[in-house]
């Protein structure tokens, strides 16, 4: 019984301690598993520590970028403060030389505080002047004879503007009917203007027979109108295009011109006129320049014996189309087969509305007329 107690008990030590082993040897286990993960957790938090570190530097450096950008933002700030107090100053000096006075050719004085808004025109070179400025809105009435850059017919059947008339010697009684704060008349109104200027409106006269003159009427009106930049680029381009033209036909041979205004009885033109002005800086001559008016009468023979190289004639005059009929009728004109022009077939037409406006399509004129003149330089017309 004795043995049996002591076998028992000595079994039970051995699986006590195969027991404690077991169990260590798992404790042991889960030890080193955790100094593993501890090693693998340090690890990790190095890691986090350099992106912290890495995070912090890029924070100082937008904290840095900031305070620049704070700084350039106050300077901008103080600029704008400067910028409009200037522009305060500007607007002050604007609006003490706010009034325009103007003086046409013929001593009309007329004083402006504010841009005229209802603005009537008595000759198509006005009209044409007025649209290209960029004033064309407001216009509220033309003649019968305005027709560009617009037909300004439609417009008046539409309602949308008002016809006061006749170029010629127009009535002022509707003109009047427009209570107009600017009038633009002509040469061909002078008799109107002077009676509007007495009734207390303000009117001014463009008569430019030359260019330089024509180009100043631009200038002026494009003051009238509160313009100023827009007449002054036209004017500049308007010079560049002449000077253009000038320049090419410096060294070439001048050629004799004839210009026929009217036939019967044949009316040309002389030295007083911008056409005559146009045929010199085109490179051609005007036959009749020694005429003692501006628009001489003169014969059938007289223009044979000056025989011109280059004539041009107006597709119309005065409302009447062709009025020398056709190119081929002019030819058989009597004597005229003799005509160096006639013989070269140097004969053309010209539109009339570019050569009898002085407005600002005068160097298109030009251009046309030197191309007549001198095909070999500018290509045949």
């Amino acid at each position: 019984m004795d043995k049996t107690i002591t076998y028992i008990i000595a079994i039970l030590a051995v699986v006590s301690l195969v027991v404690a082993t077991y169990g260590f040897i798992v404790f042991q286990g889960q030890i080193s598993d955790l100094e593993t993960s501890n090693v693998s957790l340090e690890t990790s938090l190095s890691g986090i520590q350099g992106s912290l570190s890495t995070i912090q530097g890029q924070i100082d450096d937008y904290q840095q970028t900031i305070v620049e950008q704070q700084q350039s933002l106050s300077t901008i700030e103080e600029q704008i403060e400067d910028y409009q107090q200037t522009i305060e100053e500007q607007q002050e000096q604007i609006s003490e030389y706010q009034e325009i006075t103007l003086v046409d050719g013929v001593g009309n004085v007329v004083t402006f505080n504010e841009p005229p808004e209802r603005i009537v025109s008595l000759a198509p070179s006005n009209t044409e002047i007025l649209f290209l400025l960029g004033a064309g809105d407001k216009v509220v009435g033309v003649t019968d004879y305005c027709d560009y850059p617009y037909n300004f017919t439609a417009w008046v059947e539409a309602g949308n503007m008002s016809s006061i008339g006749s170029y010629y010697g127009p009535s002022i009684e509707p003109i009047v009917a427009l209570e107009p704060d600017l009038i633009l008349a002509s040469t061909g109104s002078l008799d109107a203007a002077a009676s509007l200027t007495k009734l207390g409106y303000n009117v001014l006269v463009t008569e430019g027979q030359y260019i330089d003159e024509i180009l100043s009427d631009i200038i002026m009106v494009g003051r009238a109108t509160y313009q100023n930049t827009e007449a002054s680029d036209i004017v500049s381009e308007m010079r560049t295009r002449i000077d253009t033209v000038v320049n090419q036909v410096a060294t070439a041979t001048t050629l004799k011109v004839y210009h026929e205004v009217w036939y019967d009885p044949i009316m040309s033109i002389g030295p007083t006129t911008f056409i005559d002005e146009i045929i010199v800086l085109a490179g051609g001559e005007n036959i009749f320049h020694d005429a003692t008016t501006s628009w001489p009468t003169v014969s059938l023979e007289a223009i044979v014996e000056r025989n011109p190289d280059v004539m041009f004639f107006p597709d119309m005059y005065m409302s009447t189309v062709n009025f020398y009929e056709t190119i081929e009728a002019v030819k058989e004109r009597p004597g005229w087969t003799s005509i160096t022009a006639v013989k070269n077939d140097a004969i053309y037409e010209i539109n009339a509305d570019i050569i009898s406006r002085t407005g600002p399509r005068l160097v298109d004129a030009l251009e046309a007329i030197a191309k007549m003149v001198h095909p070999e330089i500018f290509g045949q017309p």
